[in-house]
């Protein structure tokens, strides 16, 4: 049970994964005077993401009952933990990549966003709603 309702959860995260491992070579620098860039937009949209799926998956699961029991603070904490990693890999492993300080803020912005519009969402969007 706990694999069939957060399996779109982990294939998002890999994705993510995916995303940030790309060679950096061909991607823009952004300064410090660019905070607010397309860039930051893209980090907050994709994490926001993450945060819906997981928090959706721990919801309806049974099996795992710490993450059912609370699952926004669960699945907000795995985000913002997850971006941080993805950050420090980034500079550590990843090629011709680096960490980045301003896409963590980013990624933990979508995260909180995602924990604000959760309930909202669960109830507008079809994929999401939550079976009675």
């Amino acid at each position: 049970m706990f694999w069939k309702h957060t399996r779109w959860a982990f294939l998002w995260a890999l994705f993510i994964a995916f995303l940030c491992g790309i060679p950096g070579r061909d991607l823009p620098h952004i300064s410090f005077l660019e905070l607010l860039a397309f860039d930051k937009w893209v980090h907050a949209g994709v994490f926001f993401v993450l945060f819906v799926l997981p928090a959706r998956g721990f919801l309806l699961q049974a099996s795992v009952g710490v993450f059912h029991a609370s699952p926004r603070s669960w699945a907000l904490l795995l985000c913002v933990v997850y971006g941080g990693v993805l950050e420090l890999l980034q500079d550590a492993v990843f090629e011709e990549r680096s960490a980045d300080l301003y896409d963590f803020i980013a990624n933990s912005a979508g995260c909180l966003l995602g924990l604000a519009l959760f309930d909202r969402l669960i109830k507008k969007i079809s994929f999401l709603r939550i079976p009675s």
